[in-house]
């Protein structure tokens, strides 16, 4: 695979590239924002999917044993879980489902716990449906987040909290939890009866550390969902696939009665087909592609430390999403935004949008061909080397 090649995706329904007018961005702002990357999937799933197509047939679908099959031995090979079958909700994407837990598992008004600054549809699926979100804020501690347990714990029991949303790794913030941070975790929601849904999309990317899978706890399997999914780790988010692990059968009955009042059936056919062959054969390019992101990092990091020291890159033990920390130029987040988008001409992601914790910051995804990356790097030096 060479990730260097470069792909021009305009003109292609993507959400990436043609979106800027309607989402309020100049026409020709770069787009290092959503979390998509910009190489094309393991050659394998794109021949299977074409194989489906050619078929000719795109009738409504259901997995058989062979996805079920690929789907354990990929959690079983790379993060020790013995999956079982009837564990699997499968759903059209994490944040549908992060939606459905919240109405499964909570009443209106009730208070759901997150860790901000973190991925902001965790916020918008708590408000949207009319809970009440509190927030223990993660701790900036030399350069690296961490959680403040006390506040953790006091905030739970303080607002009475029975369901607790954690990203894991974390976005934006890159953070790979220790299996210390986990144990904690654990103990204290378990402690005070409190459901964790573990949101684990980005468990296939750890640079620093390992991850480990919250099902690992088998102790307290009745208090916990991952949910997770291959359409971060192969890029094919459009096709709408994921797998959402519930161990405890009246969790199950209750996540699934939801979705069902949801109006959700049937699963996307090519979703099916993209998951099985990514977790049959997608490992030898995973491999390849962490070190093409290995080396994305890399030149991050040494360009803003050697060009542009006043923007301080929070090193990501996992992810290909850094938070770049922009707080030593201080400017308001009205300037820093005008100049990133309009002299920079480049779009990120405001940190602003992952909690009032995260303003300052900038969220970038560097799955991308290092020319390009090394180019967006140039414009924010010619931006901000005189502030």
């Amino acid at each position: 695979m060479s990730f260097d090649e470069d792909i021009d995706r305009h003109g292609t329904y993507s959400l990436k590239y043609d979106c800027n007018k309607r989402r309020n961005k100049p026409e020709g702002a770069f787009p290092l924002w959503v979390a998509d990357m910009d190489f094309k999937c393991p050659e394998q799933i794109l021949k299977d999917l074409h194989q489906k197509v050619d078929f000719g047939i795109l009738g409504y679908s259901e997995p058989d044993e062979e996805y079920f099959e690929s789907l354990y031995n990929w959690y079983h090979n790379n993060f020790k879980i013995d999956l079982k079958t009837d564990w699997v909700v499968m759903t059209p994407g994490i944040v549908f489902a992060l939606a459905m837990a919240v109405k499964a598992f909570t009443k209106e008004n009730d208070y759901v716990l997150i860790n901000n600054p973190v991925y902001y549809p965790f916020s918008e699926v708590i408000l949207d449906n009319n809970r009440n979100l509190i927030s223990s804020d993660l701790i900036l501690n030399n350069s690296h987040y961490e959680i403040d347990f006390e506040d953790f714990e006091n905030k739970i029991k303080k607002y009475n909290v029975k369901l607790y949303l954690l990203c894991s790794p974390h976005n934006p913030v890159g953070r790979v939890w220790t299996k210390n941070e986990l144990n904690r975790i654990v103990d204290i929601c378990k402690k005070n009866n409190v459901l964790i849904v573990s949101d684990e999309i980005h468990s296939d990317f750890v640079w620093e550390g390992k991850h480990t899978c919250l099902l690992n706890y088998s102790e307290y399997l009745d208090n916990i969902i991952v949910a997770t999914s291959p359409t971060k780790t192969f890029n094919f988010a459009t096709l709408q696939i994921s797998n959402i692990l519930i161990p405890n059968e009246s969790l199950r009955f209750k996540f699934k009665k939801e979705i069902d009042k949801s109006g959700y059936s049937q699963l996307n056919l090519m979703g099916i087909v993209a998951c099985n062959s990514a977790y049959k054969y997608g490992l030898p390019w995973l491999n390849e592609l962490r070190d093409y992101l290995r080396g994305n990092i890399e030149l991050v990091d040494t360009f803003l430390k050697e060009k542009l020291p006043k923007i301080k890159l929070i090193k990501p033990e996992g992810t290909y999403l850094l938070w770049l920390d922009f707080r030593d130029l201080n400017l308001s987040n009205e300037e820093l935004e005008s100049l990133i988008l309009n002299k920079a001409n480049l779009w990120l992601d405001s940190g602003s949008m992952f909690g009032n914790s995260g303003e300052g910051f900038q969220r970038i995804n560097i799955a991308l061909p290092r020319k390009k990356l090394k180019w967006a790097l140039e414009q924010l030096e010619k931006t901000f080397n005189t502030i």
